[in-house]
């Protein structure tokens, strides 16, 4: 038996819980969550789990084995701090890893001193097609030389406190949203950036709202050019007002022997239902010559897709996790994976909010 507490459990804690429900010999003994309607939903799909009032009163607990932190991104590092000085059990921790860099000092801290395994959930490493992809990548490409990652979905969800419609709380969409993609840049390219561009702002979405008085300043669409090390280029497309989109993630390496793409469909929930079934996940290879696509379907079983919005990757992260756990396996997102993909982020915010390209070097 596997035995998680759940410190947030919001929309995407709840995400964890149903695909921690889905591994065999596992269960969530306990959570904190400060919201009565997300704790009630909570108990909906564990009514096993003991609600705490607090992170103290949940470590207190004998029966758990590991935690996962889906707390709002601001949060983490201070409860990584409170577990770290309480009772360091293996930890999975939602991206971003931070969002400031006065965080800084407290993360070293903890990456140096913490003794047991952290993973930073990065959900979209696990996704079947970007998983396929991955693998096919230097067959198809003769070595990948551009990489595009393009997300057309839908606006910010609405969050318990309306935490995520700030920068002060996110560290910017470029950060809260992105870092899944500076990740992927990294994990894919096999190289570290040294230099990014960036072009964003705040067009369409959540103009007209206002919390206390306050206008959201999160941003909604922008492009953005990282330079690696090696030579190799990679640009993201962010687009949170095209959720008509008939696939959200569509990811293209580029070689001298030819193309791979990933198309990844949006959220189950999400989908016209009037437009028939959602599309199926699919990794099309362009070879140079001879020239003609091949197209693979990566079909995903769909009780994966119910139990959440990534596509079944947050089941295939939580079955790495749990070998973890164990003792049997290492974390493959690291604490020093977390933080680059921030750092990567941060610095398209400072660029596209100068005009100035900024140096990784």
């Amino acid at each position: 038996m596997t035995r998680y507490g759940i410190i947030g459990s919001g929309m995407m804690g709840q995400e964890h819980i149903r695909n921690i429900a889905l591994l065999p010999g596992a269960t969530v003994t306990g959570f904190v969550e400060p919201d009565d309607k997300m704790a009630a939903a909570t108990l909906a799909l564990m009514p096993q789990a003991v609600r705490c009032p607090d992170i103290e009163t949940l470590l207190s607990r004998e029966d758990l084995d590991a935690l996962v932190i889906a707390s709002p991104n601001h949060c983490h590092v201070g409860q990584l701090t409170e577990i770290a000085a309480r009772r360091p059990l293996p930890v999975l921790v939602e991206k971003p890893l931070y969002t400031d860099e006065a965080q800084l000092p407290a993360l070293e801290q903890i990456a140096r001193d913490f003794p047991a395994p952290i993973w930073v959930a990065m959900e979209y490493r696990y996704m079947p097609p970007v998983q396929v992809l991955r693998d096919m990548a230097e067959t198809a490409t003769g070595g990948i030389q551009m990489l595009t990652i393009r997300e057309h979905r839908f606006p910010f969800l609405e969050k318990v406190g309306d935490w995520n419609r700030f920068n002060r709380n996110t560290g910017g969409t470029l950060v809260e949203k992105c870092c899944h993609f500076f990740d992927l840049m990294r994990l894919i390219l096999a190289d570290d950036p040294v230099r990014v561009m960036a072009s964003a702002g705040q067009a369409v979405n959540h103009l007209d709202e206002r919390y206390g008085g306050e206008r959201p300043d999160i941003w909604d669409h922008g492009y953005v050019i990282v330079d690696f090390a090696r030579g190799t280029r990679a640009m993201l497309e962010l687009c949170m007002f095209a959720e008509g989109s008939r696939y959200q993630e569509e990811i293209s390496a580029v070689g001298p022997t030819g193309k791979i793409e990933a198309l990844v469909p949006g959220p189950t929930r999400f989908w016209n239902k009037d437009l028939g079934p959602a599309p199926v996940p699919r990794v099309i290879v362009s070879p140079r010559n001879p020239t003609g696509p091949v197209e693979h379907d990566v079909p995903v079983d769909p009780r994966l897709l119910a139990a959440g919005d990534h596509n079944g990757s947050t089941f295939y992260q939580h079955e790495r996790f749990r070998e973890v756990v164990h003792g049997r396996a290492r974390p493959e997102v690291t604490l020093a994976d977390g933080a680059a993909a921030v750092r990567m982020g941060r610095a398209a915010q400072e660029s596209a909010a100068t005009g100035q390209a900024v140096s990784l070097a």
